[in-house]
């Protein structure tokens, strides 16, 4: 009966250790099982389209008929097309100038991170450009450089200038719409430093007080290290922002006048709709997406040299 009784004992406890390997197992898949639909989505709406637009780009194709196999010749003319160097070099000054959105919204997020009446009000006024649409945006700033009832040119002919036509102007019209693009962005990237500057660590603070730490030391050494994170997501979501510039473009000038103000994304959608052209249309797509890609790869690459 005892030996009866201890065997019984054993099975039980190598059922009990089954079970709860099972269980471990089931642990490990649970996070996998959670992520699953997401990844599904994700592949289905992004991945799929992505290496469908790379293969696209070897074709010649109009929408509607049949495909025809071109190869590299999409690239070739890409190349050598004067409206893509023009699009590429308005991108790069899209691209320098916008990276001024994160130090300004930086600047102006100190400046708000004070407890005093009525900086709330404050707040929402400068977070109002974020919430509203990018062709709005547009539309205002297409008024506010009107030549002929235009803020901007009244306040010129107070100082006794004559009236620019900003958007109308080769030489200053990728400036104008890049300044109205520059507007919603730094209200974004403030409201990211907003909420890093919130989050600081308030020991690390008040030791470098003690330490006789202030202003310009304090912030370099102690708060800039701290926001980071929020510094990585203001320059990729700058950058992205920059590199597929197309609401504004197409609202304020659709790429005019002649063609001066057109940019990569523009240029891929003009290609694509109006010239029926899917596999040139692509093959743009397709640099834009490599520029951005290179860009951010090199940024999140010395982001994590730099914290080693």
């Amino acid at each position: 009966m005892n030996i009866t009784g201890n065997s019984q004992a054993l099975s039980n406890s190598r059922a009990w250790i089954s079970k709860k390997s099972d269980f471990r197992i089931s642990k490990k898949a649970a996070p996998w099982i959670f992520l699953l639909p997401a990844l599904v989505i994700f592949t289905i709406y992004v991945v799929y389209p992505i290496l469908d637009s790379i293969w696209l780009s070897f074709f010649q194709w109009d929408g509607i008929g049949e495909k025809t196999w071109v190869g590299l010749d999409n690239y070739s003319q890409l190349l050598g097309s004067k409206e893509f160097r023009t699009a590429l070099i308005n991108n790069v000054i899209w691209l320098v100038l916008f990276m001024l959105a994160p130090p300004l919204g930086l600047m102006i997020a100190l400046f708000l991170n004070q407890q005093v009446y009525g900086i709330r009000m404050v707040k929402a006024l400068f977070f109002f450009p974020f919430v509203i649409s990018q062709v709005v945006v547009g539309l205002v700033f297409s008024w506010f450089y009107d030549p002929s009832f235009g803020l901007l040119n009244i306040v010129i002919s107070w100082f006794g200038g004559d009236s620019v036509s900003i958007l109308a102007n080769e030489q200053y019209v990728t400036y104008g719409i890049v300044a109205a693009g520059l507007w919603p962005q730094i209200a974004y990237c403030m409201i990211l430093y907003l909420t890093g500057l919130n989050n600081l660590d308030p020991e690390q603070l008040e030791a470098a007080r003690l330490d006789g730490s202030r202003g310009l030391k304090m912030l370099w050494y102690v708060v800039l290290p701290q926001l980071k994170p929020a510094t990585f997501i203001a320059i990729v979501v700058t950058v992205i922002g920059a590199l597929r510039s197309f609401d504004l473009v197409a609202t304020m000038t659709a790429g005019g006048p002649w063609g001066s103000s057109t940019v990569l994304a523009y240029m891929m959608y003009e290609e694509s709709i109006f010239n029926y052209r899917m596999g040139f249309g692509a093959s743009v797509a397709v640099v834009l997406f490599l520029i951005m890609d290179i860009y951010i790869a090199y940024f999140l690459w010395r982001m994590i040299r730099s914290e080693k």
